[in-house]
């Protein structure tokens, strides 16, 4: 516990950024740019999705709502580390910290519910073809989506409440380049053994949602195989490639981030995993959609050059 408490902290500084301080600029730029191609790239998958009618099925709409909460997702951290590159004081006012922790984890929370909800979705589909019509109705998928943000956004409540009542009244460098919980709570002055038990939850919530997508993809492996002719084991492949592939950068990147209780990393392969986890792995999913799904691909050619597609089905 700390005692000394003359002080109230008000504003928060990132040490993170000392790592950029020699040559800011030069972050600032490629950061720019991949936000705005994250920004673009998830806002044309999810308006393909809308627009094409071949696509309006319970796999796409989850994708779309993916790459929806990806934009999100990413504005929660990204512009105000832009913002921090180029600025002198590299700070956050406390109440921008609470707010920044809350939108950004409720937002990975609501895209690890629905990556987790993908996965069960492509199990009744390869598993059960003949009741998946039955079973994953369009309401049933309105409402595990609506579920899955309402979820996420309500689970984080009563944790950033109980954080915005703890005293900060010490040092106020925040050893990251975004506020996230570890780092914000070993600077409150009272007992921080709190931290083991937020290490503990939150390995628990990570660990059973990749258990369950895991399991998921071990029982639909195992049908694929059986499939007797080459052409369908491919096409059952394609159309769970692109969900894997997001899986694995999703929960690979969490889990480097928060399997590691109270294991320290240098300063510099903290802000590594930082920023595989929040600015790399939202990079590559719209990539990895748009490029491992070919109905994906002719959508998003509809939407941006209308003209040439309807010329080629013409001709």
């Amino acid at each position: 516990m700390r005692l000394n408490q003359s002080a109230t902290v008000t504003e928060f500084l990132f040490s993170g950024f000392l790592l950029f301080k020699d040559g800011s600029l030069l972050f600032f730029i490629p950061l720019l740019i991949i936000y705005i191609f994250i920004v673009i790239g998830n806002l044309i998958v999810f308006f393909a999705v809308r627009i094409d009618t071949r696509l309006h099925n319970p796999m796409y709409n989850f994708i779309s709502i993916f790459s929806f909460l990806e934009i999100w997702y990413t504005t929660a951290t990204i512009p105000k580390m832009l913002s921090n590159l180029i600025s002198e004081q590299k700070t956050i006012s406390l109440i921008g910290c609470l707010l920044q922790m809350y939108f950004f984890h409720s937002l990975g929370n609501s895209e690890g519910i629905l990556l987790t909800t993908m996965a069960i979705d492509r199990y009744v589909a390869i598993c059960n073809p003949l009741r998946y019509p039955t079973i994953m109705t369009p309401r049933l998928c309105a409402q595990l989506s609506a579920g899955s943000c309402i979820f996420g956004f309500l689970v984080l409540l009563p944790e950033i409440a109980w954080i915005s009542t703890l005293p900060f009244c010490g040092p106020n460098q925040i050893h990251q380049i975004f506020c996230d919980f570890e780092p914000v709570l070993r600077l409150a002055c009272t007992d921080t053994s709190m931290i083991l038990i937020e290490d503990v939850v939150h390995a628990i919530a990570i660990i059973f949602s990749v258990l369950v997508i895991a399991l998921s993809y071990v029982r639909i492996i195992t049908v694929i195989l059986r499939i007797p002719s080459a052409e369908g084991r491919q096409k059952a492949f394609s159309t769970c490639a692109a969900h894997l592939g997001v899986f694995l950068m999703f929960y690979g990147s969490v889990s480097l981030m928060y399997l590691r209780f109270s294991a320290i990393f240098p300063p510099i392969l903290d802000t590594t995993f930082a920023l595989m986890f929040a600015v790399l792995a939202p990079f590559f999913n719209p990539i990895i959609y748009s490029l491992r799904n070919k109905d994906m691909k002719i959508a998003i050619k509809k939407l941006l050059c209308p003209q040439k597609v309807l010329n080629a089905s013409a001709n």
